[in-house]
């Protein structure tokens, strides 16, 4: 086999064979989606991703005889540098993601082309795979390898785990999925928990407005920030980054599939769940053109039937802990998964990313019997020497 090298990608070209790599390499996994070939240009792309405003990247291309094999990225979040240490992050802690490799010896050149650009900017530890930011695909798939992923979560080849485990990296944190039969009642306890929410009159729970889009992302941002900023890993979300995802996602937003709760009149908490459109992506390959955007048009305006995802849900910090934030957060997931079922046909529904650590969304997903489906790690590493 011929010598690798590895040299940073520095221009347009150099980003779509980046971008085209994961195509290649992930061909044979039947249960890889691939992603819109748009939406994988547009996340390297210094232009068009906010995070880069806010960050510091560096992409990475390994080549064997000339030929792509490998590709990394290495970044440095400004704003997570600026997050306490018990949190995750802090300062001296840079990430590296996006990683794909033909084989152990390609993984291991890249990790170490990763690690030597974090230490050049002064970068002491390093979190990872963070792929790009931590709010996008954070973690290795280390559990879940035999289905495919819903919308907006990654898939990894099973073989990356001991790779980069041999260069000594260990477990930092654990994040979970949970799926469930959306088609079966919940528990009796949990049933009598929203039936007396229901006869709360300070208790009010209700659909979002699409017509003010811009108006409810601001405020779900604004219960998001408070809810989940004593989380470990959390960075602040910025406006851009707002504006740039619910531009991508105003399509895959339905009234009925997302709640804000209110009490005495306050929104205190919402509950974002989206149908998944990875089903509809994988059957026309990722690519929109030329006819992969009717298709995925027609599912747009009547996404049926559908499975859900729920990637998003919070509670402010004043409420956390509370038996009321606990039926709050039971009555959001009733309500939709009633909608789910009469007006989606969904069968399935998944719930996550949730920390290995939060007793209360875990202790939430047992108590309506959902099950640990996914696992993603992320790892950390001291950079020495």
């Amino acid at each position: 086999m011929g010598e690798i090298t590895v040299a940073p990608v520095a221009d347009k070209a150099g980003r779509k064979q980046f971008t085209d790599l994961a195509y290649r390499l992930n061909a044979d996994d039947p249960n890889w989606v691939p992603p819109l070939r748009s939406e994988a240009a547009e996340l390297v792309d210094p232009a068009k991703n906010p995070f880069f405003q806010h960050a510091d990247v560096q992409l990475f291309l390994a080549r064997r005889d000339g030929r792509v094999v490998g590709r990394i990225s290495a970044h440095i979040d400004r704003l997570a540098l600026e997050m306490p240490v018990e949190q995750g992050f802090g300062p001296g802690c840079g990430q590296w993601g996006l990683l794909e490799a033909e084989d152990e010896s390609v993984c291991h050149a890249l990790i170490a082309a990763a690690e030597q650009w974090l230490r050049d900017q002064g970068m002491t530890r390093v979190l990872a795979p963070i792929s790009l930011s931590i709010w996008e695909e954070p973690g290795l798939l280390t559990l879940g390898h035999d289905h495919p992923p819903m919308v907006m979560m990654g898939h990894d080849k099973p073989q990356y785990q001991p790779w980069i485990e041999a260069l000594g990296y260990e477990a930092a944190k654990m994040l979970r999925t949970f799926d469930l039969d959306v088609r079966v009642e919940y528990p009796k306890l949990i049933q009598r928990i929203i039936a007396s929410g229901e006869k709360n009159d300070k208790i009010r729970i209700r659909k979002v407005d699409k017509s003010r889009f811009d108006e409810e992302a601001a405020l779900i941002l604004d219960i998001l920030n408070d809810a989940w900023s004593g989380n470990w890993g959390f960075v602040p979300i910025t406006d851009a980054e707002v504006a740039h995802t619910g531009k991508k996602l105003k399509p895959l937003v339905f009234e009925d599939l997302i709640r804000v709760a209110e009490y005495e009149g306050e929104p205190v908490a919402f509950m974002m769940t989206l149908p998944d459109l990875n089903r509809p992506i994988k059957e026309i390959g990722g690519k929109l053109f030329p006819f992969g955007w009717i298709k995925l048009l027609r599912w747009l305006r009547h996404p049926y039937p559908a499975d859900m995802r729920v990637p998003l849900m919070g509670v402010r910090s004043h409420l956390q802990s509370s038996r009321l934030a606990s039926q709050l957060a039971f009555m959001m997931i009733e309500y939709i998964r009633r909608e789910a079922v009469v007006k989606y046909g969904s069968k399935r529904g998944e719930i996550g990313w949730i920390l290995d650590d939060n007793q209360g969304m875990n202790a939430i997903a047992e108590a309506i019997d959902a099950t640990v489906n996914r696992e993603y790690t992320i790892y950390g590493k001291a950079l020495v020497g």
